[in-house]
Order: C-alpha cells, then structure tokens, then sequence
C-alpha cells in the first residue's frame, strides 16, 4: 500500500527538526548526512511521520516548494505509472533518477500545483 507523508524543506535540518521535536514530541531518525550537515532526517510521533530535508538537499526554488507530499510506492511498476500520470497538466520538476538509497526518486508538480515527491526504495 502507497504510503504519503508530508515532506518539509528547511534550512539547517539538525536544528530545525530539533524545533519541531520540542513541540510535538517524538523520535528523530537521521536519514543521510552529507560530513556533519543532516541532510535528511525523519519525526515520528504519535503515529504520524514528517520526513525533512536540508535545502542543500531538496533545492527548493520558491516559497511553495517548501513543503511537499513524499509518496513512497511498494513496486517499481507503481512509480513508473504515477511518474507518467501525476504531473499531467502539470510538470516535472526533477527527472526520475536513482537514488542512493538504492531507489528512484521524482519530484513533480500535479495540476493542482501540489509538489510531490515519489519514491521507490528497492528490497
């Protein structure tokens, strides 16, 4: 089952993630680092997920693009067929790629002007 999850560009993700730790509670798991920066991390509280990214990482180009839903898709098939079908009438904002982590990863815009980020994490 497709699992969706908001998706937040910040600036310093170590300290910001730290923030919203002290407001909402919950557990920090550190993604990736890039030396010492956080490059992406996750907040797990109460059932719920936020997935953050350093804008070193996630490269945001205006205000909107700072908050995002992460899609992460079960199969390989299920993220070719929604990498064709979301950004119709919309657009592609980064090109499906693989990802280290062992992945593929899009970032598109639907019709609608929602920013999505779709993933698939190979087994």
């Amino acid at each position: 089952m497709p699992i969706a999850a908001p998706f937040v560009a910040v600036e310093n993700c170590r300290e910001e993630i730290e923030y919203y730790r002290g407001i909402l509670g919950g557990e920090v798991k550190i993604l990736r680092m890039q030396g010492e920066v956080v490059m992406n991390a996750e907040l797990h509280f109460e059932g719920s997920k936020i997935t953050f990214a350093d804008t070193l990482a996630a490269k945001p180009t205006q205000l909107g693009d700072y908050v995002k839903v992460i899609l992460r898709l079960e199969t390989e098939e299920d993220f070719h067929r929604i990498y064709e079908q979301l950004p119709t009438g919309g657009h592609i904002n980064v090109e499906k790629y693989e990802a280290p982590f062992n992945g593929l990863l899009a970032i598109v815009t639907d019709r609608n002007g929602i920013g999505w980020v779709i993933g698939y994490y190979r087994p």
